[in-house]
């Protein structure tokens, strides 16, 4: 018997996780903790203690798969390949589009970018950080000059006071609720702000149950109360930031008093001046939050929000404060580093500066796509289903818009849209049964690569067993797929670690990194210029991004979500995770103990709501919104804020996203998942 453990890091959610992979004659068999990864210190949530029961499925994609006749049939790669590329050879510039990914490596996700840009010349690039941070990099880099997490997860623990809002933090990010259990032990307050009292709330100091959208009014709360009582950090004000008077002249207003925003919140007035008092006053909070806050059409208004209270109170630069914006999928933060986003390159160097793009044209050897900004997914999908013919032919890598975006009929209509399709991914996803072409590729498991945690941890994947059948791994894919179009000088690499030295040399907060520097569990944190640089856990200790160093207040009025409840539709839906289930479910529901946990979605209805419609805990309802109905179970429970409904959107049987509003922020295009209307009807013949 050949017995070995292969160190990787988890494929789930963005804490980035690391683990033992057990082999047995090469096939993967089981996970085994590995105490030495800082990050979980050998500690796994139920995801990562089964992050290898979905490897071996049986009906893993193992052979190219060619649509004749309305269906599927096997092919060679050779049949594969040659069929792809006669077809993206018909397409101009902007008739194509490409969907990355954040569950692939950083390599993958930076030969797509390369593959969109210099072989199909296109500038529509982009992926799933559209759907979850897309705020976060707008807001934060518009007030410190980065949008990315500020602190290390470690630092977490050395909090004295803990905002958390916008993120069911014990449920989607359990080994960053350790953290948050180390803060509390230590003496750090607790202040939980969120329409459920989830697992997260029930270890807090002080619940905040809020309706769903009010984000704005109640951190514009805090901060009226913070200057009323001169609780803000009148030296980092002075010293660190500009326009902090536009601020102040918005957030003290009247209409930001905690009695005015009690009723707009519905959080009581005495709760809201606590938990302002706490954290103006510890001289050591931190806010963690995720896309309870970014998902809104006002979502980089909440994060300038968020930054404004940090740079308000101090909190920033230091162990125990900061802003931690944690991150959805295992490599979200990756993909968007290395430019898999419609306005720019690795390293967020800009489309539209024509010395960035010479930069790139030199680096590659070819003419590149125009310097401009390109679709969205988001605004990809809405002119696909409503522009027919603007965009004919569309590459998808290890995504699945079928469940994970808004409004699913409108999204359906789009992929029927699409002239020519090709999906690469490793199950014959909900989205890939409308390609014309599947590719199957290899998994976390079967291939070496990098990806980014939430904290800019850069870790590594190793192989541990070789993909099924004739599946391969993404980058080589790229590499192969290339070469039959006339770029393989462009696509050379015999391996990722080539790729990652080319990410290195163009991608400026990646430059002091290589696969040696990162063979240590401790690994490195972006930025890291230079090879003797040790990397950097803390952001803006000294000094902001921006070239004058100085973070940039943001004044914010309250808006309302583009949907509120009325008589016909008078709940508040919202959306999110549990602990058991993952995004569209395609990995967690091949594995046997996790759906077992949870095997299927559910409604959660406030006590007094169920009541007034008739409807007991397990009854079957329909849930009806503006854009479709679906049938769900009901969950009666006191632990959600009266008006407001709850379900996770992991299960296609009965998709949360039937019923989302596809309504975006203006500046970064994310859709507003969190808050639209509903109405609940309790089926009768059930």
């Amino acid at each position: 018997m050949d017995f070995k453990y292969v160190p990787t890091t988890c494929p789930y959610c963005g804490t980035g996780c690391g683990f033992n992979l057990v082999v047995v004659d090469k096939k993967v068999v089981g996970v085994q903790p590995w105490q030495r990864n800082p990050v979980n210190e050998g500690k796994l949530c139920p995801k990562g203690t089964y992050a290898h029961e979905f490897i071996n499925s049986p009906d893993r994609l193992t052979k190219p798969l060619i649509k004749k006749d309305g269906k599927f049939v096997e092919a060679s790669w050779d049949e594969a390949y040659k069929l792809i590329a006669e077809n993206f050879k018909k397409y101009q510039g902007e008739q194509s589009a490409c969907l990355a990914s954040a569950r692939v490596s950083n390599e993958e996700n930076y030969l797509m970018q390369k593959f969109a840009r210099a072989v199909l010349k296109t500038p529509n690039i982009d992926h799933c950080a559209r759907l979850c941070h897309a705020s976060t990099v707008v807001g934060l880099a518009g007030a410190f000059g980065s949008g990315a997490m500020t602190q290390s997860i470690a630092d977490i623990a050395e909090s004295k006071c803990l905002l958390i809002i916008g993120s069911n933090t014990f449920e989607t990010h359990p080994l960053i609720g350790r953290r948050v259990m180390q803060a509390k032990k230590n003496g750090a307050k607790v202040i939980y702000a969120d329409p459920r009292l989830t697992p997260t709330g029930k270890q807090a100091d002080l619940y905040l149950p809020f309706y769903s959208g009010t984000d704005v009014a109640i951190l514009n709360c805090f901060m009226h109360q913070i200057l009323k009582n001169g609780w803000e950090n009148k030296d980092f004000v002075k010293n660190r930031t500009k326009d902090f008077e536009k601020v102040k002249e918005i957030v003290t207003k009247d209409a930001y008093s905690p009695e005015n925003v009690s009723k707009i919140s519905g959080i009581p007035e005495k709760d809201l001046i606590t938990a302002a008092e706490w954290f103006g006053k510890s001289g050591q909070s931190a806010v963690l939050y995720s896309m309870g806050i970014t998902q809104h059409t006002t979502g980089v208004d909440n994060v300038k929000s968020i930054a404004n209270l940090q740079m308000l109170t101090g909190n920033l630069g230091r162990p125990g404060t900061g802003i931690c914006a944690l991150r959805g999928q295992n490599n979200v933060q990756g993909a968007c580093d290395m430019g898999a986003l419609a306005n720019v390159y690795s390293g967020y160097q800009s489309v539209i500066v024509p010395e960035m793009k010479k930069k790139m044209e030199d680096a590659w050897g070819c003419t590149i796509a125009e310097g401009k900004v390109g679709l969205t997914v988001t605004k990809l999908i809405n002119v696909l289903a409503d522009e027919p013919g603007k965009v004919k032919c569309v590459y998808i890598m290890g995504e699945n818009p079928m469940i994970s975006d808004p409004d699913l009929h409108h999204v359906e209509k789009a992929m029927k849209n699409v002239e020519f399709m090709v999906v690469q991914d490793i199950f014959l996803t909900e989205t890939a049964k409308f390609a014309n072409v599947v590719l199957p590729a290899a998994c976390y498991a079967e291939k070496d690569g990098t990806q980014t945690n939430t904290e800019r941890r850069v870790q590594k994947w190793r192989k541990a067993q070789d993909p099924p059948g004739e599946a391969k791994a993404d980058w080589q894919i790229f590499c192969e797929l290339a070469k039959v179009m006339g770029f393989e000088k462009q696509f050379p690499y015999k391996s990722p670690e080539e790729i990652f030295t080319e990410i290195s040399k163009v991608t400026p907060s990646y430059g002091g990194m290589d696969y040696q520097r990162l063979e240590k569990p401790e690994a490195l944190h972006w930025p890291c210029p230079t090879k003797e640089h040790p990397g950097t856990p803390i952001l803006h200790k000294e000094k902001f991004t921006h070239p004058d160093g100085l973070g940039i207040f943001t004044p914010i009025e309250f808006k309302y979500p583009a949907e509120v409840p009325d008589k016909d539709y008078p709940l508040i839906l919202t959306t999110g995770r549990c602990i058991w289930q993952w995004h569209t479910g395609t990995m967690t529901r091949r594995s046997e103990n996790l759906e077992r946990e949870e095997p299927t979605g559910w409604i959660e209805i406030n006590t007094e709501d169920a009541k007034a419609l008739g409807v007991a805990d397990k009854d079957m309802v329909k849930a009806i919104t503006r854009r479709g109905e679906i049938k769900i179970g009901a969950r009666v429970t006191p632990g959600i804020k009266k008006g407001v409904a709850f379900i996770p959107f992991h299960y296609v049987e009965c998709a949360a996203n039937t019923l989302t509003n596809n309504a975006l922020d203006p500046t970064a295009s994310i859709p507003e998942f969190k808050a639209c209307a509903v109405r609940i009807e309790k089926i009768k013949e059930a």
